[in-house]
């Protein structure tokens, strides 16, 4: 009798410990599904909040308009102010070549306008003087926002004038840099295209958000030449830096060699 219930109580101590872990388990699923619940409630709430914003962003598009353009026309008296601007900056002057520079001079007014739907897209454009080097008044350059990630891009295609065409770049090598590499010109940025995530899209949308999101915004800052470029290192100097510690680290097994 003594060793049925021994038995009995080997037997029965799995069982307890499998109910154990069923519970625990529950109390596991239930607490996810209560925290789930709450995300879905933040993220509608997140919703709610970005359709917000977007109002209150397209309302003040329209405020701002007005300053906008009698900032222009008090630009349009100021020689070489975008051309100057440009080449203060720290990305975008190394986008220009030498002969982008002498079409820049030409160049009288931007623009940088939401669509009217700030989530759809935006466009950026160039008012130029009239030039030596094309026909065009302005020159357009809009990003569409489709679904699923998908970015149309369109741009003006640029009418250029007898035996004128996008400037041919050069081949230099970059201080402190062994690698050569060519210049391409700032208008071969005007091409019309659909992308969907590709680097072409990257780089495309990358110049329009530092023309959109930092030059436009407040240009005299780069005119004056007050940005700060450590706000824009550009991946050349972490080539050098790392090309200068690879010559370090030689120089320092040459001298272990030697000892």
């Amino acid at each position: 009798m003594v060793a049925d219930k021994g038995k009995k109580q080997k037997t029965g101590e799995p069982e307890e410990e499998r109910n154990g872990a069923d519970h625990v388990d529950g109390e596991l699923v239930l607490s996810i599904e209560k925290l789930q619940e709450i995300q879905d409630e933040l993220e509608k709430i997140n919703e709610e909040a970005s359709e917000k914003v977007l109002e209150v962003e397209q309302k003040y598009n329209e405020v701002r308009k007005p300053a906008y353009d009698r900032r222009n026309e008090v630009i349009k008296s100021i020689p070489d102010f975008w051309l100057t601007a440009f080449m203060s900056h720290p990305a975008l002057s190394e986008l220009l070549t030498e002969e982008d520079q002498k079409i820049f001079k030409y160049l009288s007014n931007l623009e940088v306008e939401d669509c009217k739907d700030v989530k759809s897209g935006y466009s950026i454009t160039f008012h130029f003087k009239p030039n030596p080097f094309f026909e065009d008044a302005k020159l357009t350059k809009t990003f569409a926002f489709l679904e699923e990630g998908t970015t149309k891009i369109t741009a003006t295609s640029i009418k250029w004038k007898e035996g004128m065409g996008i400037p041919n770049g050069v081949v230099e090598e970059k201080k402190g840099n062994k690698r050569t590499h060519a210049e391409e010109s700032f208008f071969s940025w005007f091409n019309d295209s659909l992308h969907n995530g590709d680097l072409d899209e990257i780089q495309d949308e990358q110049v329009a958000e530092i023309i959109k999101d930092d030059l436009w915004p407040n240009p005299l800052t780069y005119f004056n030449n007050d940005a700060d470029e450590e706000e824009f290192e550009m991946d050349d100097d972490d080539d050098e830096d790392g090309s200068e510690d690879d010559e370090d680290q030689e120089d320092e097994e040459d001298e272990e060699v030697e000892d």
